[in-house]
């Protein structure tokens, strides 16, 4: 399964839109990973995993084509990941056909708004509920309960092709009882986790700080949910969590957690993983 992190940034991006932080001053000056865009991740160059407000700039950036496409999977609904009306280019007038092949999936929320703004569209819209497998093509993608917007079932995934896994978390919280529960039944192969707040901690709930991120990540290694040989790669990172990209590697590189950045490109394969620890 080849995964590209088109996207790593949160809700306002880094450098943050109206942001004067010292980590979006740096991001400004430094350029090259400390600039993130919001965060999205292509799955073998036809599953969308959100539509960030820069998405085809992300796309044209990483050499993919929307037109690769297969499903588009929406994770919940704040703005910065439910830019749906840049599907409308897919449309008469910007192209000469209308081109939907692909499925969109979505909550009950993204789906009735996405059915109220465009209720001619010729996408095929798939409800998606928490703990409820989706099978798509070759792939079982299962959404799993996040602890974020909890007037919404927001969802984090695991996505399944053949004997590899990766779970895609972001925007989790600290999950609930029930959503660990259901991870118990899974080996993961690969994952993409979130870690917001950096080291400035918000009273927000639906997001991880940096030690969090480590904490959740000790859990599904404790719980033997993540493999042993499984790549970790941030993502979600805020303007306002104070820490450039170099020190967030500084942060997690003790801890087996690899930071994330806009671009980055990866593969895991299931089938032969290295043994777990004795």
């Amino acid at each position: 399964m080849k995964i590209t992190l088109l996207g790593t940034g949160a809700s306002d991006g880094i450098p943050g839109f109206f942001s004067h932080s010292e980590v979006s001053e740096h991001a400004r000056q430094h350029g090259g990973k400390n600039i993130r865009s919001r965060a999205s991740a292509l799955i073998n160059g036809e599953l969308q995993i959100d539509v960030a407000p820069e998405c085809h700039h992300q796309l044209v950036r990483s050499g993919y084509r929307a037109t690769d496409w297969t499903g588009v999977f929406f994770t919940h609904t704040h703005d910065d990941h439910f830019a749906y009306r840049e599907l409308q280019y897919a449309l008469i007038p910007f192209v000469d056909e209308p081109f939907a092949p692909f499925t969109i999936y979505g909550n009950e929320v993204a789906l009735s708004a996405i059915a109220a703004d465009y209720p001619d569209w010729p996408f095929e819209m798939v409800l998606s509920k928490s703990f409820e497998p989706i099978h798509h093509q070759q792939y079982t993608v299962t959404p799993i309960k996040a602890h974020h917007m909890l007037e919404q079932d927001a969802h984090n995934f695991l996505i399944q092709e053949g004997p590899t896994t990766l779970l895609y978390a972001t925007d989790t919280g600290v999950w609930e009882d029930r959503t660990w529960e259901f991870l118990q039944d899974f080996k993961v192969d690969g994952l993409i986790i979130e870690s917001t707040d950096g080291i400035h901690k918000t009273p927000y709930y639906g997001h991880l700080d940096a030690r969090e991120t480590v904490e959740v990540v000790g859990r599904l290694r404790q719980h033997g949910i993540l493999r042993a040989s499984a790549p970790i790669f941030t993502t979600h990172h805020a303007a306002a969590g104070g820490l450039n990209h170099d020190q967030l590697v500084d942060f997690f590189a003790p801890h087996g957690i690899d930071v994330g950045y806009d671009g980055l490109t990866f593969e895991i394969d299931g089938s032969t993983p290295s043994p777990e620890p004795s």
